[in-house]
């Protein structure tokens, strides 16, 4: 996408070396190279809130813009970050209820599933982002639930994993998005939950990871949907936690920013990915918090309000949910508190009657 010019610069591998224990930088075929970005002494360093709402509330009323639609194959889902994100800054009041509920109603096909948009093809994603944001208004009833809850079952295969849709594509985020929505409607016994729970332990790694399917590498994003699986269905005990937390919070990087594999450049959405599945296994401690804080802070447009991946870029609705995500678990009191699990605010979760477990 289009880029500003950066106010942070990102080092390249051979211009920052990683730092030894005791702060030593190690020199040329001694340490690992680290690719990281330097926070400018002018990056925001408190919370623009009343930036970020605006920002948000003005997003869904500009429809004739490039980006909007552009990003039409993924609408249900941005819809579920701007309403998530307005929740947990308690400014949901401020979005159209009625439009976005009716628009809801138009994307669920005859098979029960939702589409990322009107006339586009079912999906679990776009299922789940559906079923959160009728959860977030209370608001069940406008779909069709039975249905919803045949289409998940129905895309369970025989090993217990779950395609995305009919076309048959398995992923670990897919076990994750199935019970997820039938957490929240109430209705996990509708699967195999002992063949799913299978294979998502078969998809961990020696490292203490998990990737999309058995044998892929460890990744956070997989990481945070098998933790946040097994924290629905009861199986967190199966986790080797400090193994885990190690890979974890070795993700964070000089800059306090936290990527999603090694040799990659941190990113504000790994503020949630990695720091929410820290929070289910307990250990999110292990991080420095006030570094990470700084760096999701440097991350915000101070001019047009919204967060970016990283300082300096474009901002857009899904860095802007995790960005406000990650500094509710990092505990700013400004925000709702948020739900490792769902990624929704704890007090919709009450509401429904939902505490997945977490380790402690």
């Amino acid at each position: 996408g289009p880029r500003r010019a950066p106010a942070a610069g990102v080092l390249s591998a051979g211009q920052q070396w990683q730092r030894e224990p005791g702060g030593s930088r190690s020199g040329a075929g001694m340490g690992t190279p680290v690719k990281d970005v330097v926070l400018k002494a002018d990056a925001p360093t408190v919370l623009l809130l009343d930036k970020h709402s605006d920002y948000i509330a003005s997003y869904g009323s500009k429809k004739d813009d490039y980006e909007y639609c552009m990003s039409e194959y993924l609408r249900m889902s941005g819809i579920y970050w701007g309403l998530t994100v307005m929740d947990l800054m308690r400014q949901l009041h401020r979005m159209n209820k009625e439009e976005i509920l009716q628009f809801l109603k138009s994307c669920q096909h005859e098979c029960g599933g939702v589409g990322a948009s009107i006339g586009h093809d079912p999906h679990l994603l776009y299922t789940l982002s559906a079923v959160q944001i009728l959860s977030l208004y209370d608001s069940l009833h406008v779909i069709d639930v039975d249905k919803v809850v045949e289409y998940v079952k129905g895309l369970q295969q025989e090993d217990g994993s779950f395609t995305g849709d009919k076309w048959g594509e398995i992923d670990t985020r897919f076990s994750f998005c199935a019970v997820a929505t039938l957490a929240l409607l109430g209705r996990l016994s509708a699967i195999n939950l002992d063949s799913a729970a299978e294979f998502v332990l078969s998809c961990m790694n020696f490292d203490g990871g998990f990737g999309c399917r058995p044998g892929s590498e460890s990744h956070a994003g997989q990481i945070y949907c098998c933790t946040g699986f097994l924290a629905i269905t009861g199986q967190l005990h199966q986790i080797n936690a400090d193994l885990l937390g190690w890979w974890l919070c070795e993700r964070q990087l000089p800059s306090g920013g936290l990527n999603g594999r090694p040799e990659k450049l941190p990113d504000v959405c790994y503020s949630w990915w990695v720091l929410a599945s820290l929070k289910i296994i307990g250990r999110l401690h292990w991080i420095d918090k006030e570094k990470l804080s700084r760096f999701i802070l440097a991350c915000q447009d101070d001019e047009t309000g919204g967060f970016a991946d990283r300082p300096g870029d474009v901002v857009d609705p899904f860095h802007t949910l995790f960005g406000v995500a990650g500094l509710s678990l990092l505990g700013d009191k400004q925000i709702k508190p948020v739900n490792p699990v769902f990624c929704m605010p704890e007090d919709t979760l009450r509401r429904i009657g939902i505490q997945p477990e977490l380790l402690c």
